[in-house]
């Protein structure tokens, strides 16, 4: 029987917890948050995560305990099982920095690539180009931390899960990949686990990860629009 419930949507910052959970073989109780519908402002659900976002758990062992944060909820479900984050001190610090460089830098950067690429009801170049261009800083420095590591931070790691829910979608937010070989040869490894496929299709799959012909215009066309 499950003792964990999952509050969550399909986003990066979801299924980084879903997959979390389906690495960690951890059983839960599946709890959709539609974040269409304004349901993550609800008292009820904001009695769980005072910040009114996904995703969120309550684990109901001897006591019910609730987390909100993602990179929290990592943590304490790492901590809990013993796997994903080692035990030494520098060891556990390394997966801390990468997971914080998600949580700090790559995630606030791409979903505002993400907002001003795909949702303003207004093109912006400045903005656009500014988010997109941080993005790919960003991706740089995986690339290159990815260069001499199999993954992110010594073994396979919560740092790798943050960091590949972001960047698995890299297209959403129009950001070219193509000459971050150490990235691309990383990101495939990652959408090979079984768990993290299971993850990531948590609530429901999404193609979000799929360039379509209309993303490629959509970006030949902005791009366009920054250069000029």
């Amino acid at each position: 029987m499950a003792n964990i419930d999952l509050y969550t949507w399909a986003t990066p910052n979801g299924w980084k917890v879903s997959a979390t959970l389906e690495e960690l073989a951890l059983p839960y109780n599946l709890k959709p948050i539609d974040i269409n519908t304004g349901i993550q402002k609800d008292p009820s659900y904001t009695a769980i995560n005072p910040n009114g976002r996904i995703p969120a758990i309550v684990d109901h062992g001897a006591d019910s305990f609730a987390i909100f944060e993602s990179g929290a909820i990592m943590i304490y479900l790492a901590e809990k099982t013993g796997q994903l984050l080692p035990t030494d001190v520098k060891g556990r610090s390394r997966v801390i920095q990468w997971l914080m460089f998600q949580m700090g830098g790559l995630g606030p950067m791409q979903g505002q690539a993400n907002v001003f690429y795909r949702y303003f009801p207004e093109k912006i170049p400045a903005a656009i180009e500014r988010y997109q261009n941080e993005t790919r800083r960003l991706y740089q420095v995986l690339n290159t931390q990815l260069s001499d590591n199999e993954f992110l931070a010594g073994n396979f790691s919560i740092a790798d899960i943050a960091n590949w829910s972001w960047t698995r979608i890299h297209n959403w937010a129009g950001v070219d990949i193509s000459e971050l070989p150490h990235l691309q040869r990383w990101l495939n490894q990652l959408e090979t686990r079984p768990a993290l496929k299971r993850g990531a299709a948590v609530p429901d799959p999404t193609n979000y990860n799929k360039p379509t012909e209309n993303d490629k215009e959509k970006a030949s066309a902005i791009q366009n629009i920054v250069s000029r």
